[in-house]
């Protein structure tokens, strides 16, 4: 009896205790951010003392969990390089093997984001026009891979699922065609190890990967979450009214009764804050060095709204990672017949107003029957011009096509001036896609003449010009560009109500 005592008196100090775990990112084969403090965490018992120790530092780092079982470290990087190991010991000791310092990028989006190399299991996913070519040689073991697993969460997740992969000709084809591309061009020329974190859902808005309380706090943005909770009141109802469809569609295959409109359910990927929940807010905090973006199709018939969710959202990421100045390249939504012209001006209208920021222009690359173009190597290409001016400091880097700065009317002809403007040029043929208006607000197809680094617009219809638009429609074919082969973002120079403003 003794005997048994003495072995429960040993037992008892570690009933409710808990190894030391770690969130999925903290797997072996990931890239850490290179020369900074990367944020290093995971879970134990409350109060449990947790050493980090890395190959890379003599000194290791050292956590006691809070009440909650949380604890953090944080720990500085040296230049790029490894592999190296990191070892984590509390209770337990846990060792991640094949870490390397380089380079880290947060990849997210809708489905042009989500589109991979090599055709997908969705109808969809296609693959890449040069998908033959580009896989058997994705021989880079420098460059590590890791996509987010899809979910929807009513509150923030502390982790998310998915694990790290080498990129080999095996495991890059399901990969983000967008994210790799870019991720390739970064590695090669910078000459160091790239980390990809890929999260991403097609047929998703944006306000589906914003905080919550953010979307409260915003009196424009609030009427998203009134329309989602009513949503939910209608569900009943909007059931109801979809078997009744559905049987008179079997009685009558012939009827023109339109299928009833389906509310957001609380399990859609549509609904708001849920993939923050899901998918974003457990990769806080680890350390990165920028964010791409591949978004906005599904927010094209709230555009006017969005020109206030996209920096909303953006502001919410970098407040969250605590990195004011945290980079954020996008690309503007190609031309398609689904995807009206406002969308393209409130990204073009974010990229102006939000500070390290930068837009890619796709009206080159796009489909007008396919809103999944198959060509995103340019795009990838176009996203590292960015990051490589922009955040590597290559400045002379040419990085943005022509943007709209201003116009001044001189007889009868409006005249436009441009910010990346060295070497205009029309390419196959004049240049067309411009339209201009008079006081009587009618737009009127235009002449367009490249005078240095302005255009000149003018119309013998229009003798007095008051407003210029250019590339807006839902599939433009402009050919405005600049020397360096980067073609110009649509705008308008005027102010006047468009069909989506006051949509809420």
């Amino acid at each position: 009896m003794a005997r048994y005592f003495l072995l429960l008196l040993l037992i008892l100090p570690r009933l409710g205790r808990a190894d030391v775990t770690l969130p999925a990112l903290l797997t072996d084969n990931l890239v850490l951010q290179q020369k900074t403090t990367v944020a290093l965490w995971g879970w134990a018992t409350p109060g449990e003392a947790v050493t980090v120790a890395t190959s890379w530092q003599k000194a290791p780092a050292k956590a006691n969990a809070d009440a909650q079982g949380n604890w953090l470290v944080r720990v500085p990087t040296t230049k790029a390089g490894g592999p190296y190991t990191i070892t984590i010991e509390g209770r337990n000791k846990l060792t991640i093997n094949n870490v390397l310092l380089g380079e880290v990028w947060l990849c997210s989006g809708q489905s042009n984001m989500n589109f991979p190399l090599a055709k997908g299991a969705a109808k969809w996913m296609t693959g890449v026009r040069n998908a033959a070519e580009v896989i058997p040689q994705a021989k880079s073991p420098a460059i590590r891979m890791f996509t987010v697993a899809q979910k929807v969460a009513d509150v923030p997740q502390r982790d998310v699922a998915g694990s790290w992969a080498v990129c080999s000709p095996e495991t890059v084809g399901n990969f983000s065609a967008v994210a790799y591309f870019f991720g390739l061009e970064i590695h090669q020329k910078l000459g160091v190890p790239v980390g990809l974190i890929h999260s991403s859902w097609g047929g998703t808005p944006a306000e589906s990967w914003t905080r919550q309380d953010v979307l409260e706090a915003n009196p424009v943005l609030r009427p998203i979450l009134t329309r989602y909770a009513l949503g939910l009141t209608q569900r009943p109802a909007y059931e109801t009214a979809l078997a009744d469809w559905k049987q008179e569609k079997t009685d009558n295959p012939q009827t023109t009764r339109p299928k009833p409109e389906e509310p957001l359910s609380a399990t859609s990927n549509k609904s708001p804050a849920k993939l923050y929940n899901g998918m974003i807010r457990g990769l806080e905090p680890y350390t990165l060095r920028g964010v791409i973006w591949y978004q906005g199709e599904s927010n094209a018939e709230r555009a006017y709204q969005y020109r206030t969710l996209f920096p909303a959202m953006i502001a919410n990421w970098r407040q969250d990672w605590q990195q004011p100045s945290l980079p954020f390249y996008f690309v503007q939504i190609a031309p398609h017949k689904g995807q009206n012209p406002e969308i393209r001006e409130a990204q073009l209208l974010s990229w102006q107003a939000v500070p390290h920021t930068g837009m890619v222009v796709t009206t080159d690359v796009g489909d007008s029957l396919d809103i999944h173009p198959r060509e995103k190597q340019t795009v990838g290409h176009r996203l590292a011009l960015w990051a490589l001016a922009q955040t590597y400091g290559e400045r002379a880097l040419p990085h943005s096509g022509p943007r709209y700065r201003a116009m001044r009317v001189k007889n009868g002809e409006a005249i436009l001036t441009f910010d990346y403007a060295e070497g205009l040029l029309s390419r196959d043929g004049d240049l067309r896609e411009f339209t201009v208006a008079g006081p009587d607000s009618v737009f009127r197809p235009a002449r367009a003449r490249i005078m240095g680094r302005t255009v000149v617009v003018s119309s013998p219809q229009v003798v007095q010009p008051v407003a210029v638009r250019f590339g807006w429609a839902k599939s433009p074919m402009p050919n405005l560009f600049n020397g360096a082969g980067l073609p110009a973002s649509p705008f308008r120079t005027d102010q006047w109500r468009t069909p989506t403003q006051g949509k809420e």
